[in-house]
């Protein structure tokens, strides 16, 4: 296992991601704050290049490679947000990527993370995400083809560019009582622990899956990684099927609780993101708020930070969640 990633790294990851990163605005919301008693502070990251978080971490992680790994190119696995963000780094970077993706992904990720490969070597592959192992194909393309395997969540430089998110929200509000933070596989909830830690020690940190997708929990509740079947659920940027060694370390020391919320309580929280704050978020991107409203956390009178985690959906599909 790789050594776990410290605030420092946060700090150097922010450094290289200056001026490539956009430090994406937080939000308030009058209607939100009246309707739980709190303060609450949306992270948009939603507004961050390629639509999610996922471009920090993915662009930290190809900008810290040494020149010979570059030359060699790399090789991910994603559901598309991670996908998106290799691709267009590597693109920046002058670097070759293999994007392995599911067949079943939001089309929109796919015709992205597509677009940001074209005119490059590189290339997504599509696989079925309930009959095959996505680690275990990568693993062979990375070793068939010579490229460096860049997963989506557990890999140091990944964890810390995550990080910056919570940095950058830290810095910008101050303080805070409570974070809520989206999980698939752990990498921004872990980084958003190295940062929450540092610059506002005594918040409460919460990591947020699908009710169907709880492996998170379960890891966190029996101190060792669970792993489960690929969830059902409309949070696609949560179909993970367990936590990272290095994000699952991170998380258990640094972290208060693992909640969970239900697809219709993450559809509300869509509707309320467009309707009253006029954003696209996609569903994985709505669990932290959903937390809030569902979770039974206690926040009247406390400052809250949300971290909106992405905002690539389908239009069909948006229209289609927000019609039910």
């Amino acid at each position: 296992m790789q050594n776990l990633p410290t605030y420092a790294d946060v700090v150097a990851a922010a450094q290289r991601l200056q001026g490539h990163a956009h430090p994406t605005p937080v939000l308030r919301s009058a209607t939100a704050d009246q309707l739980l008693g709190a303060q609450l502070f949306f992270k948009c990251e939603n507004l961050q290049r390629i639509g999610a978080f996922k471009f920090r971490g993915a662009f930290n992680a190809l900008s810290a490679m040494s020149p010979a790994q570059r030359a060699a190119g790399v090789v991910t696995f994603s559901s598309g947000n991670h996908g998106q963000a290799v691709a267009l780094s590597a693109r920046l970077l002058g670097m070759r990527a293999v994007v392995l993706m599911p067949k079943d992904a939001a089309q929109a990720k796919i015709d992205a993370t597509r677009g940001y490969l074209d005119g490059t070597a590189g290339e997504v592959v599509l696989y079925d995400r309930y009959t095959q192992d996505r680690e275990q194909l990568t693993q062979q393309m990375a070793l068939e083809r010579g490229l460096v395997l860049i997963p989506p969540y557990d890999h140091a430089e990944i964890i810390a560019g995550q990080g910056t998110a919570a940095k950058e929200l830290f810095e910008e509000v101050g303080a805070l009582d409570a974070l809520l933070v989206c999980v698939g596989g752990g990498g921004l909830l872990a980084g958003s622990a190295l940062a929450a830690r540092a610059l506002s020690p005594g918040c409460k940190l919460f990591g947020v899956e699908p009710e169907a997708g709880n492996d998170g929990q379960q890891s966190f509740r029996t101190g060792k990684i669970v792993n489960i079947p690929t969830p059902r659920t409309i949070a696609d940027g949560a179909q993970t099927q367990h936590l990272g060694q290095l994000t699952f370390a991170v998380i258990r020391e640094n972290v208060d609780d693992m909640l969970t919320v239900t697809d219709g309580q993450l559809v509300d929280a869509m509707r309320f993101y467009a309707e009253r704050m006029k954003m696209v978020v996609e569903p994985t991107g709505c669990l932290s708020f959903a937390a809030a409203c569902h979770a039974g956390l206690d926040l009247r009178g406390k400052r809250v930070g949300v971290i909106v985690s992405g905002g690539n959906v389908d239009m069909t599909r948006f229209a289609e969640l927000l019609a039910l």
